[in-house]
């Protein structure tokens, strides 16, 4: 069999396969060749699609136009040059080398030894079966038409971004326009094109003038009208009173009459636009003016109980406010000038903020909360004069009416700590300050004992000292010495206020001391709250302390004491909350009188943890205490809530403050993101919802039995708590804060109504308990509980044992129990609403 013969089955196969594979070379080679012509030939279209002829100069339009034509000519015969036709050989070639053994070439070889041998001529036929049957799979290759060797500085996409720019903010009709002055061509027919492009601030789309069906227009002020007239200057005029005064058309003055017109508009009042002539449009412009921004402050300004001010404005614009600035001046005029104010003040930079503006959202209407601390500042807590000011994306501005009011700052209620502050602020108002702040700070150091506490903050003033005598002694006081000092004084009292002291006794009365001086200075709700927290653990240790002394000597408990009052420490907790609820609603007298009981009560302790004997707890009261942290933790967490609703824009305007919030709950400073809600120890808000729903779970399946209907309207209330803390914590895991804040509002609701419930049930079961209690062991040294009117209490129905209640012969001391007693009783939330009613309209008698 003829080679002919054999490979002509295969020829049939690889037909198209070798005519792609040639099809491939040609395109590359065309590629490679000519690639420096159209690059040239988009370039130069781009360029006049773009209107490089009616703004270049003439020299230099004419020096183009009769370079680019030779280049194009020389790229098309150095192109020519270089372009060989791909030869057949050439395609099975490359066909061949991109399949495994070549079987191209292989198929067209034949058996050099062994052509006489049956055995070997097998074989070769086998191996060309072989071949046959992979060249049968060929497929044509891709051409290679990369040419990044060859044009290193892509030049070619150059060329072509710039005729995608020419096609979309251009016009290929321009290509008509470029005639030679003296050859003398056709005039081309008058068109005209235009658009309005309001300012990128507005937001608003930009309008195409020949595609705008309207005759009536409505655009900002400010916007850009742009028109282009084609053909003879006498074909088509424009005419207009929108700007003021009009512009002459953008052309050269050597521009030839037929050449393109340009006008550049802006739109400063309402009027006419009209393009006239043939094809030509009219237009009622209105522009719409740009009003300036407004801003003013929303109630008065709140302080936190660190200091930090927080203030809440609303602002407003007719598109966008850009930027917001608040300034607070010193009200020298309102300053009592007297002790180390007396002195000129030193000038003092204006004290500065930027306003919060929403990070998602429109800024055209809104509402934010300022937070900052300027408790440092030489003005805090002295009268300034606070004034907003927002700006808007035009540079308009507008202020808020000025608003006089104290800076808000760090207050301290140890008066020790009170005198150092205010030494840091006469030094910071001038230094002519700096004898009287030595001689003063000098006094307070001079004996420390029972009077400087914390020995770190006395050794922090002496050095203080010496450095301020050693600067005074040196000539004028230094500026950098005085802010280094000031720092150093706002340290030492933030220990002396805050104090590290070891004895829960001394932490105690100085929380008393605290809450004490709190109420003589009308303190914020804020430092009302964390005053009593306060209170309330360093009493939490004191009690602490008195249990672990009972534990090692259970015998020589209070042995100075023992005809002291007896009391529990949820009486204790009960004062405490009657003491802030008092203070909260501005009953300071009262809170004062409340307080100096409780001191009383504490310095002449005998302290049970229940009311039914010694050591001995009583029922519920642990359950009640587990409830209560449910309760704060609840609170917390909603405050958490609403804080990252108003942070992230998520919560609804208007809503208010949660339930939390209302109770003077201070939440956390952290602030978190939207998607995972910060929380202590790194948990997102979800799952510190489902701890507590949790938490709320064991806490019900461990309460002690109690029967009654106070009972099972506990129970219901917590049960439904648990279900208003499951919704909430879906409303998190979906990201809808306004939704988890209602529902975590319901859960505390239903929180303090089974905790009221339940301490009402747990009260009259401990009644029954004593009163069967006695009437079994028949005890005549048994303590029987007495009435407000110190009568014991009567049995089966009976108002009591008619004793004489004038007996004593001191009946003023006996009034005064009596008050104290009744005032005792009505702070203690868990008897009936029946007699709190009764207990507080006694005292409104008094």
């Amino acid at each position: 069999m003829t080679r002919e013969t054999r490979q002509k089955p295969l020829d049939r196969d690889l037909r198209w396969p070798l005519r792609l594979t040639r099809a491939g070379l040609v395109a590359e080679r065309l590629t490679r060749a000519f690639w420096p012509f159209w690059t040239l030939a988009i370039a130069s279209i781009a360029a006049l699609a773009l209107g490089f002829q009616d703004w270049a100069p003439l020299e230099l339009f004419w020096a183009v136009l009769v370079a680019v034509p030779l280049a194009l000519l020389w790229f098309v015969v150095r192109g020519l040059r270089a372009f060989r036709w791909p030869r057949v050989a050439e395609a099975e070639a490359r066909l061949d080398a991109t399949l495994p053994g070549r079987p191209i070439a292989a198929l067209n070889d034949h058996q050099a030894i062994g052509a006489a041998d049956p055995a070997s001529r097998a074989v070769w036929q086998a191996h060309l079966d072989r071949m046959r049957a992979r060249a049968r799979a060929a497929k044509a290759p891709a051409p290679d038409l990369r040419l990044a060797a060859r044009d290193p500085f892509a030049l070619r996409y150059a060329a072509f971004t710039a005729l995608m720019i020419a096609l979309l903010f251009g016009s290929l009709w321009r290509l008509a326009t470029v005639t030679a002055p003296a050859a003398g061509a056709a005039q081309i027919a008058a068109s005209w094109e235009g658009w309005i492009e309001p300012p990128a601030y507005t937001g608003r789309p930009t309008l195409y003038l020949s595609s705008v069906k309207e005759d009536r227009l409505e655009v900002p002020t400010g916007s850009r009208i742009i028109l282009r007239l084609y053909g003879p200057a006498s074909a088509l005029t424009v005419s207009q009173d929108i700007a003021s005064p009009p512009p002459a058309p953008a052309a050269s003055p050597e521009a030839a009459p037929d050449s393109l017109r340009a006008f550049d508009l802006a739109a400063t009042k309402s009027g006419t636009l009209s393009v006239e002539g043939e094809g030509g449009r009219s237009w009622q412009i209105s522009v719409l003016a740009d009003g300036a921004p407004t801003v003013a402050p929303e109630g008065p300004m709140d302080r936190k109980a660190d200091g930090r001010m927080v203030q809440s404005f609303h602002a407003a614009d007719d598109y966008a406010i850009a930027k917001g600035e608040v300034r607070f001046t010193l009200d020298l005029a309102a300053i009592q000038r007297r002790y180390g104010l007396a002195a000129e003040p030193e000038p003092q930079p204006v004290l500065t903020y930027d306003l919060p503006l929403p990070v998602s959202g429109s800024r055209a209407d809104f509402t934010e909360v300022l937070g900052e601390n300027a408790s440092e500042h030489p003005w805090a807590n002295l009268p300034v004069v606070m004034t907003m000011t927002v700006t808007d994306s035009a540079g308009q501005t507008g202020s808020s009416e000025p608003m006089p009011l104290t800076l808000p700052g760090r207050r301290f209620f140890d008066p020790l700590a009170a005198a150092v502050v205010e030494m840091r602020r006469d030094l910071l108002w001038s230094r002519e300050n700096a004898k009287r702040a030595d001689q003063l700070l000098r006094a307070i150091t001079h004996r420390p004992e029972g009077f400087v506490r914390d020995e770190k903050a006395y050794l922090m003033l002496r050095v203080a000292i010496r450095r301020l005598t050693a600067g005074r002694e040196a000539g004028e006081l230094q500026p950098e010495l005085r802010d280094e000092l000031a720092k150093a004084l706002w340290d030492a009292a933030l220990l002396i206020e805050d104090g590290g002291l070891d004895n829960a006794r001394e932490r105690m009365r100085r929380a008393q001391e605290r809450l004490s001086e709190a109420i003589k200075n009308g303190a914020s709700q804020d430092e009302i709250q964390k005053l009593m927290d306060e209170l309330r653990a360093a009493t939490d240790d004191y009690l602490n302390m008195l249990a672990e002394r009972q534990e090692e000597d259970p015998a020589d408990r209070f042995t100075d004491n023992q005809q002291g009052p007896s009391i529990t420490d949820d009486q204790i907790q009960q004062m405490m909350d009657e003491i802030q609820r008092l203070m909260e609603e501005g009953k300071m007298a009262e809170a004062q009188e409340l307080l100096n009981e409780l001191n009383q009560l504490l310095e002449n302790l005998k302290v049970t943890q229940g009311e039914g004997g010694e050591g001995r707890q009583r029922p519920g009261q642990q359950a009640m205490r587990d409830l209560q942290d449910t309760l704060r933790n609840q609170q917390q967490l909603s405050d958490d809530a609403f804080r990252e609703g108003q942070q992230n824009g998520d919560g609804r305007e208007g809503q208010g403050d949660p339930q939390g919030m209302r109770d003077g709950e201070e939440g956390p400073e952290e602030q978190a993101d939207p998607s995972t809600g910060g929380g202590e120890d790194g948990q997102s808000l979800a799952d510190r919802q489902r701890a507590l729903r949790r938490e709320l779970d064991r806490q019900r399946k461990g309460l002690p039995d109690a029967q009654g209907q106070d009972a099972d309207n506990a129970r219901r209330s917590l049960e439904e708590a648990g279900r208003a803390m499951d919704g909430a914590e879906e409303a998190l895991r979906n990201n809808d804060l306004p939704t988890a804040i209602d529902r975590q509002a319901e859960a505390i609701e239903n929180l303090r109504e089974g905790m009221r419930s339940l301490g009402q049930a747990y009260a009259q079961d401990q009644n029954r308990l004593q009163g069967a209690e006695g009437q079994a062991q028949g005890d005549p040294n048994r303590e029987v509980p007495l009435d407000p009117l110190g009568r014991q209490d009567g049995a089966r129905g009976q108002l009591g044992d008619g004793r004489d209640v004038l007996q004593d012969k001191d009946v003023y001391r006996r009034a005064r129990d009596l008050l104290d007693e009744i005032r005792r009783r009505s702070s203690d939330q868990t008897r009936p609403d029946l007699e709190l009613d009764y207990l507080k309209r006694l005292l409104d008698q008094f």
